[in-house]
């Protein structure tokens, strides 16, 4: 991700009148005692603050993704990014404050202390030190995070709400590992290193459970095995994961399916903004769930499918930016999209999918093509005969064996 840093990203130019209205009806987020020289971001664009930087305001209502990494104590190196999420209404003041010993923004304790700055900002005693929200590109983040509801955020947001990948220096390698998240383990162990105060989350109650800091994510199946049915049943069962969606968005999700979206979408932005592996290796999972879907997408999940397109559409457009002259909105790494890349591999057998359906819904065919046109021009990943992996390539199907098949699970 790319991680260069702009004094002025954006302009916001207006009438006063219009400019005025927009301040009273946009939400407003306070941040006071924020050091100059952090690296401030809010959505998709990031800057570094100076001495005046007190908030962001004119933000519209709806989700919001708030991350910094502030230069730290120790020396020339900034922080790693801690990051939570908002969803705000019209004319809400959001107050927060820099915990120095901490290196993070936290809530004011006092709620007397916090109406009077609320009151502030409604009379703009504050309104020459906020920033102005980057409202040019605010309906690309719309594109990026329509489906992250209050409902999802309360759902999957760590205790306490902050993301930081500091929270994730105990994850366990538990399978095949690409290159670009290896380099991730290998930053977290230096950052740990550099950053030993904040290697352990902190809570405001004595004890704090193990996840503390951690997202709850939802737990997708992986192998399936029943009893009593035979090899061949099994393989289908695990070749296709149309039924285990069914029973994902029943048991997970009651039957919602934009909530599924929405934590997709919660994924990407806590990894692309957040720096956070955890929401990496979620949004991975996700995707591949999704894909690996072959009756769903076609008959009873059509409308599903679609929306799930256009999701993954707008995020790699977002995060396949690397190209533009934009260096203050976050990007991949190019190291995410190697040759053995898990999207390349599923990402051509839902093509070819959808290619050899003789009857096809419009739209999906319309997604499928607008996500080939993008991915084609981006990454140049065309279609051709040689999307089959060997058996023992980690992305491979799962083919049941005979002795897995045998075993009993209740």
């Amino acid at each position: 991700m790319d991680s260069s840093r702009q004094q002025a990203p954006y302009h916001v130019r207006m009438d006063a009148d219009d400019a005025l209205k927009l301040v009273k009806q946009g939400a407003t987020i306070l941040l006071l005692g924020v050091p100059p020289s952090t690296s401030f971001g809010i959505d998709q664009q990031m800057f570094v603050v100076g001495p005046n930087f007190k908030g962001v305001k004119m933000m519209p209502p709806g989700p919001h993704f708030i991350y910094y990494s502030a230069a730290s104590r120790h020396g020339c190196d900034t922080s790693p990014i801690t990051g939570f999420f908002l969803h705000v209404s019209s004319s809400e003041v959001i107050v927060r404050i820099w915990d120095p010993k901490q290196e993070r923004v936290v809530h004011v304790p006092d709620e007397n202390e916090v109406e009077r700055y609320v009151h502030g900002v409604k009379s703009m005693d504050f309104d020459a030190n906020l920033a102005p929200y980057d409202l040019p590109h605010h309906a690309t983040w719309c594109h990026l995070s329509n489906y992250v509801t209050q409902a999802v955020i309360e759902r999957l947001q760590p205790l306490g709400g902050d993301i930081s990948i500091m929270a994730e220096a105990t994850l366990v390698e538990t399978g095949p590992m690409t290159r670009a998240e290896k380099k991730m383990f290998e930053h977290i162990a230096k950052l740990r290193q550099k950053f030993p105060d904040m290697a352990e989350p902190r809570d405001s109650e004595d004890s704090k459970p193990s996840n503390s800091g951690r997202c709850f994510f939802t737990n997708l199946p992986g192998l399936v095995k029943r009893t009593g049915m035979s090899t061949s049943e099994l393989t289908a069962l695990n070749l296709d994961k149309s039924e285990q969606l069914e029973v994902v968005l029943k048991k997970f999700y009651g039957g919602e399916e934009d909530l599924l979206l929405g934590e997709l979408q919660f994924a990407f932005i806590g990894f692309l903004m957040g720096q956070s592996l955890e929401s990496f290796g979620q949004w991975k999972a996700l995707v591949s769930f999704l894909f690996s879907c072959h009756k769903a997408p076609l008959q009873s999940r059509t409308r599903l499918f679609v929306k799930f397109l256009d999701v993954l559409h707008w995020q790699l457009k977002q995060g396949l930016k690397g190209g533009v002259s934009s260096a203050q909105s976050p990007t991949f790494d190019d190291s995410w999209f190697t040759d053995d890349s898990f999207l390349k591999y599923h990402y051509k057998n839902f093509v070819h999918l959808v290619r050899d359906e003789h009857a096809i819904d419009g739209d999906l065919l319309n997604k499928t093509k607008r996500l080939r046109k993008l991915v084609e021009s981006v990454l140049g990943w065309t279609i051709d005969d040689d999307t089959e992996l060997d058996e023992d390539d980690e992305y491979a199907p799962v083919v049941v064996s005979e002795e897995d098949a045998s075993i009993k699970h209740y």
